[in-house]
């Protein structure tokens, strides 16, 4: 480690401690329309699986379309600036494009349901987004990170439980 300076090598620790402690490991990014989990998750106490409708039959859990947005902010929230920006996306018909935030190697195949049917919490790999104003990646989410959950439940281990 003699290569490291002082300063690289306590920044290295640091992620690695927050990264196996559940800490913050990146600040989130900033979205086209800004969206608070702390209040639909958190103060309304609406289920990931509401807006993220995909989480237990595909792949991948799904970002909430406008259409589904709006089947709330048609009635809720109307006069806040960001449910109006919202609205108009829907009425032009313009996607949003929102800024991923969890991303896994193209080699990893992870599909959430498994993990669902298994009783994992959301909270487990996403963190308390009940207190998120703005969604950020929590764990490293990395092979060891992924390991290290898998043996502590007794999941497979097998390169192919996960890598296509």
């Amino acid at each position: 480690m003699a290569f490291l300076g002082g300063g690289a090598l306590v920044t290295i620790l640091v992620l690695i401690f927050l990264g196996a402690a559940g800490g913050t490991l990146t600040p989130g990014p900033t979205q086209p329309i800004p969206f608070d989990h702390s209040i639909h998750a958190g103060t309304n106490a609406i289920a990931c699986e509401f807006c993220h409708s995909g989480v237990d039959k595909q792949a991948a859990a799904t970002i909430p379309s406008v259409e589904q947005c709006m089947f709330c902010h048609n009635v809720v929230g109307k006069a806040l600036p960001n449910v109006q920006a919202l609205a108009d996306r829907w009425e032009s018909q313009q996607a949003i494009d929102w800024v991923r935030v969890h991303r896994l190697p193209d080699t990893v195949g992870f599909v959430h349901e498994p993990h669902i049917r298994a009783g994992i919490d959301c909270a487990t790999c996403h963190g308390d987004v009940t207190t998120f104003a703005v969604m950020r990646q929590v764990r490293s989410l990395n092979m060891g990170d992924c390991m290290a959950c898998h043996r502590q439940n007794g999941a497979p281990l097998e390169c192919a439980t996960c890598h296509k």
